[in-house]
């Protein structure tokens, strides 16, 4: 799968990561890639209701990747299932490999 159609690096240095959420979903976690959308699949159990499910979003994120909820902002699609997530603290090779590793367990 083609993970680096989903990153981007910003001119300030942080990591862009483009994200199709799939709400009220029996399992939670990183999923996959919609490869037609360059998106990350995420799943969360939350519903999509008073930003549960971003919050929801921000928690599988931070475990999966190692990272806190403070390096992670939804900077777009708040009310979209379509999310631009911005990444602190992490450089876009680093980030990447910790997405092939999140998306390695998720398919045992």
């Amino acid at each position: 799968m083609e993970l680096s159609g989903c990153v981007q690096t910003t001119l300030d240095g942080r990591v862009l990561l483009d994200i199709e959420v799939q709400p009220g979903s029996s399992r939670q976690g990183i999923v996959g890639i919609n490869k037609w959308r360059s998106k990350l699949t995420v799943a969360v159990k939350a519903e999509a209701q008073k930003g549960k499910a971003n919050e929801a979003l921000l928690h599988v994120l931070a475990k999966s990747l190692s990272l806190t909820k403070g390096d992670l902002e939804i900077v777009s699609g708040q009310i979209s299932r379509s999310k631009r997530v911005s990444v602190k603290s992490i450089t876009i090779s680093d980030l990447l490999a910790r997405l092939n590793d999140a998306l390695t367990q998720q398919g045992e």
